[in-house]
């Protein structure tokens, strides 16, 4: 009798838990919802920093297994997890239009990061390292939002040229913290700061990448002969002498100076004196105005190598004079160097304005308490005739028939003059083409 009963109280237990497990399975069956955005993470615990287990499409179905707060406990392929009640849509509910449909995606974009489980980030969101995040200003007045989507709730109103510091980028929204709260901006509504130190750091690179060109730059001697001085002025002392289409290396150019390198040795050029390419050598006669004149030969071949026979030997015995002279015509000469240079003006009496030939000699001398004529051939009734062959240094010398330029000479077959606009204070040779055969004479000023 007793076991009749045990096997009546077993067969009741077993229709009550079959009829319990029907309800329960009929019960879920009712209760599915829907994914309603592009995707949604099926996360291990409700909460949005927790192991994402599976990410769901728009449109798929989910079991509803109970209510956690704001998230639901959901089941999918055999995977029990959390997602936002945000992102699905319950049987009875609707999505009304496509208007609706876009504002939940952008719910759907999860403030996601790299769980301790090494889980890979969703693609909307940028790490802390990425080159967006930093300081930004407003460009317009604006309201923060409390999530990222156009129809969240209002934080608090930013004004324009009010600074943020931008702490991630979810798509076109950013979040950012002021002073005193922080919330969701769109990114059209802010504008990169660069600070005063990265725009010092900015400019002093592209001076060192300047400078690093003009190191590499070879320029050369445009002058018959130049000074290579110690300091960047024409007072300073003279450490070289550099001729016509001598190669030197730039290092700095500034101030109307250049700093070069000639056989081994640093000094500086005033940069006027300086060219990219070599100079060609004249082909043709021209006057210190830079005029050029062609003449025609008359004479006969044996005139010709007498007159070059008579120049040579002229030539040689003025390279051959003595360079001493008196001190005072070395004074002279030296004051001359010291203006180097200096730019060629018509009429032009003094340095801050400029030089002409005879306003260069006239300066030079009245430095020493002597006055010349003003012009070139006023000035060749100065002092006493000096001939070619006793040339001393501080002498005048002129050229041109009728006389249209004078110079002082100082020593070694060399001139001292202001040239033309183009080349300005400069040194030539006594020998060159030019001022060998347009030679009129000297005058000797001191003694």
């Amino acid at each position: 009798m007793k076991s009749k009963m045990n096997i009546r109280s077993i067969i009741i237990m077993s229709v009550i838990l079959l009829l319990s497990m029907l309800f329960i399975n009929i019960s879920l069956a009712a209760n599915t919802g829907t994914i309603n955005v592009e995707t949604a993470n099926l996360r291990e615990t409700a909460d949005a920093e927790s192991k994402i287990l599976e990410q769901l499409s728009l449109n798929q179905e989910v079991e509803i297994v109970e209510e956690s707060g704001d998230w639901y406990k959901v089941k999918h392929n055999n995977i029990t997890g959390y997602i936002r009640k945000d992102l699905i849509n319950t049987k009875e509910e609707k999505v009304e239009n496509n208007e609706a449909t876009q504002v939940a995606n952008q719910v759907s974009q999860e403030n996601t990061t790299t769980s301790n489980n090494n889980n890979v980030q969703t693609n909307a969101v940028l790490t802390e390292n990425n080159s967006e995040l930093g300081e930004y200003i407003l460009i317009a007045d604006t309201k923060l939002k409390l999530v990222p989507t156009i129809n969240a709730t209002d934080v608090v109103e930013v004004k324009k040229d009010e600074k943020v510091n931008a702490t991630e980028i979810i798509n076109d929204w950013v979040c950012v913290e002021t002073k005193t709260t922080k919330g969701w901006i769109r990114k059209d509504k802010l504008q990169r700061e660069q600070k005063v130190e990265q725009v010092k750091e900015q400019i002093q690179e592209e001076n060192k990448q300047v400078e690093e060109q003009v190191k590499t730059k070879t320029k050369y001697i445009n002058a018959t002969s130049v000074n290579v001085r110690k300091e960047p002025n024409t007072t300073s002392e003279i450490i070289a002498n550099a001729l016509q289409n001598t190669a030197v290396t730039v290092s700095k150019e500034e101030n109307g100076w250049s700093k070069v390198t000639l056989n081994g040795k640093e000094g500086y050029i005033s940069s006027s004196l300086l060219s990219d390419t070599k100079q060609e050598k004249a082909k043709t006669n021209t006057t210190s105005r830079g005029a050029t004149t062609s003449r025609k030969s008359t004479k006969t071949e044996s005139n010709k190598k007498t007159n070059v026979a008579s120049n040579e030997k002229a030539n040689a015995t003025t390279q051959n004079t003595s360079s001493t002279g008196s001190s005072k015509g070395s004074s002279i000469v030296a004051t001359a160097r010291k203006y180097l240079g200096y730019k060629y003006v018509y009429g032009g009496t003094s340095p801050s304005t400029g030089f002409d030939c005879s306003g260069f000699t006239s300066y030079i001398f009245r430095q020493h308490g002597i006055s010349l004529n003003r012009t070139a051939a006023g000035q060749y009734t100065n002092g006493t005739y000096v001939s070619r062959s006793n040339l001393q240094p501080g002498d005048l010398v002129m050229f041109g028939s009728p006389i249209n330029h004078v110079a002082i000479y100082i020593g070694g077959g060399q001139i001292i003059h202001a040239s033309t606009p183009s080349t300005g204070v400069r040194i030539d040779s006594l020998n060159s083409g030019y001022y060998s055969r347009n030679y009129t004479g000297a005058r000797r000023i001191v003694n």
